[in-house]
């Protein structure tokens, strides 16, 4: 099974995680994914995590770390998470929610496309 899924719409780069469980096993590979994205150039991307139901706190280290070097080279990249999910609560708690801009589908991500943090270079 591929664990990672990419996707392109427009401008926006789609990263499918296909795990019900994001852990140390997984965030290697995905930071790696990533990170290729980041060097290939894309600008906006939108990790979408709807199919996990639990993350660990390297998996998070690895989005965070995706982050920062996506917004040092003008990108962002925004999460899309079950509504359902308790995720949502866990990435309340641990401030995760204040680091990423969070929506509950890929459509509601895509169309506020514009929110992307982008550099005025």
């Amino acid at each position: 099974m591929n664990y990672f899924e990419s996707q392109t719409l427009a401008d926006v780069l789609i990263e499918k995680v296909n795990l019900s469980s994001a852990t140390v096993s997984e965030a290697h590979n995905m930071k790696e994914k990533l990170v290729e994205d980041i060097d290939l150039n894309h600008k906006k991307i939108i990790l979408d995590l709807s199919k996990c139901t639990y993350i660990d706190s390297t998996f998070l280290g690895a989005m965070v770390f995706s982050l920062k070097k996506a917004r040092r080279t003008g990108g962002d990249i925004k999460l899309v998470i079950d509504a359902d999910s308790y995720m949502r609560g866990l990435f309340n708690l641990s401030g995760i929610s204040k680091v990423f801009k969070i929506y509950t589908s890929i459509d509601d991500a895509i169309q506020d496309k514009n929110t992307f943090i982008e550099s005025s270079s």
